[in-house]
């Protein structure tokens, strides 16, 4: 068997969350755009966001976890570390780590950042340097 073949990436990461509203405002700062959405009830909404290749299902949930492990969390491809570092410290988030942070992955590595979600997941801005 080719899983090569069978399996060609990431579909989407699942956020149970009990604000859907808030949830996708939250996203949306970092360029997510609503791909597809249902809400046929309090209880049933669910939206797709995309945003490049990264897809989120975000669904309602009345007691999500809201703690570590629900979802580590959520990697973001950036093209400017320092800029998205500006921008996201702008809009009132405290990164998690001192500073942006390299981790000796791929052939040059990565720089990255962490902050928390509304659903306290764990995001991450990560540029793979060239």
């Amino acid at each position: 068997m080719d899983k090569a073949a069978l399996f060609t990436g990431l579909s989407h990461i699942g956020l149970p969350t009990a604000d859907v509203e808030q949830t996708v405002k939250f996203y949306e700062q970092f360029g997510f755009r609503i791909q597809w959405s249902q809400h046929s009830s309090p209880e049933s909404h669910t939206v797709f966001m995309e945003c490049g290749s990264c897809v989120m299902e975000i669904y309602y949930f009345a007691d999500p976890a809201k703690a570590n492990g629900a979802v580590d969390h959520v990697a973001l491809n950036v093209t400017d570390i320092e800029a998205v570092y500006e921008y996201v410290r702008s809009l009132g988030y405290t990164p998690l780590e001192e500073a942006i942070t390299f981790l000796p992955f791929y052939e040059k590595g990565v720089r990255f950042f962490t902050i928390l979600g509304p659903n306290h997941e764990k995001v991450e801005f990560s540029q793979r340097l060239q």
